[in-house]
């Protein structure tokens, strides 16, 4: 409440010279007589923690004319700033209305409007705001990047196409990696409804408008795969990897599946064992040793784990080795670990497995787009010091 008295200071002086300014150019007392009043009933209200009707007060002083536009857009923009939306909504909604605005005028309203709109979730009328800004060429950029993130979050990947196609030739900055994702979005729709073929083509898009995009050499992989060719969707898999080495923990379940399919686990062991010492995700260190065990015996697995703790630790590999030891005979020492087991669980529980490069956000599970700050491609699994130091 303190913060919005502080706020609304501005807008009391704002309307005070304005009255004082209007006053001595008309050289009428009896104006001043009927306005002073209001104004000072504004600042009542503002001093009595009535910033309600203090605001209805001063946004009726203030009217709309070439002089006071810009401390209404003001106004409204702080109020959305701090999530008072519905009172933005109404500042902007009134200046809009007034036909004495300018053309530029009238678009800049019509600009934070579409962004209240927006930050109400009323998605629709903002939509038809920024298109109408469209249509005048006036704040194009802007209205075309609010565009892009509305459709972004119907997931209308479409429009989402045709709006960063707009946006890339008038600000002739690269859109490619976000293209590529939409084309991945239409490929997941396509397979979702047994377009198999057209989602093909859509991926081979994805690839055109970023060469370096490992989303849909992934996704060709699993289309492969589901045509029981795992050869190619090797192929495929390590190509991605080739791409981005980060990527390597989100595929190691398809190469296992592929190379079991193929029975050749011992290849999958060689490939595997060269990413060991980089600093690579303990899931492959986890991998290995499901390999180990399928092609040796549970009792190698449990030496090579032993082995690659000792060298680089982490919670997940003391998981895994508890479980590894569980079996052997030593009852105390089995009802031990048991227990260190649900300790071990609970810290893992406690930490998100992925971040976000550019924001931070946390996350369970892998997302291509952060829901936090938008971006493409951002979120990774949490690096290995940061699994060292629970």
């Amino acid at each position: 409440m303190q913060g919005l008295l502080w706020l609304l200071l501005p807008v009391a002086a704002a309307s005070g010279w304005w009255m004082a300014r209007r006053s001595a150019a008309r050289d009428c007392n009896e104006s001043d007589r009927r306005t002073t009043p209001a104004y000072f009933r504004g600042l009542n209200y503002l001093l009595n923690e009535e910033p309600d009707k203090a605001i209805d007060v001063f946004v009726q002083l203030l009217e709309v004319d070439s002089e006071t536009v810009e401390t209404h857009l003001a106004l409204g923009s702080l109020f959305r700033r701090r999530g008072e939306v519905e009172r933005a909504i109404r500042i902007h909604q009134n200046l809009i209305a007034r036909p004495a605005l300018s053309q530029e005028q009238r678009a800049q309203a019509l600009l934070e409007l579409g962004m209240d709109d927006m930050r109400a979730g009323l998605y629709d009328r903002a939509e038809n705001l920024f298109l109408e800004l469209k249509e005048m060429k006036l704040h194009v950029r802007k209205a075309l990047e609010n565009l892009l993130i509305i459709y972004q979050q119907e997931k209308d990947w479409q429009s989402c196409l045709q709006t960063a196609e707009e946006l890339e030739s008038l600000v002739k900055e690269p859109l490619s990696l976000a293209r590529s994702h939409y084309f991945c979005e239409l490929a997941e729709d396509a397979l979702r409804q047994g377009q198999t073929e057209e989602a093909g083509k859509l991926l081979k898009k994805a690839i055109a408008a970023n060469a370096g995009s490992v989303r849909p050499l992934h996704m060709q992989a699993r289309i492969a795969m589901s045509r029981s060719d795992c050869k190619a969707a090797i192929k495929l898999l390590q190509k991605a990897v080739e791409k981005d080495v980060r990527y390597l923990p989100e595929v190691l379940a398809d190469f296992l599946e592929c190379h079991r399919h193929q029975s050749s686990l011992p290849q999958l062991r060689n490939y595997l064992q060269e990413f060991l010492g980089n600093g690579m995700d303990v899931a492959v260190a986890l991998t290995l040793v499901d390999i180990i065990t399928e092609i040796e015996s549970e009792t190698a697995a449990r030496e090579f784990l032993g082995e690659q703790m000792r060298q680089h630790p982490t919670l997940k590999g003391l998981l895994r080795l508890i479980e590894l030891n569980e079996t052997l005979p030593d009852v105390q020492a089995g009802q031990m670990l048991v227990s260190m087991k649900s300790h071990v669980e609970q810290l893992l529980a406690e930490r998100p497995a992925y971040q976000c490069a550019k924001c931070g956000f946390a996350a369970n599970t892998l997302h291509w787009q952060c829901p936090s700050c938008r971006s493409w491609s951002t979120i990774r699994r949490k690096s290995e010091p940061e699994d060292k130091h629970p």
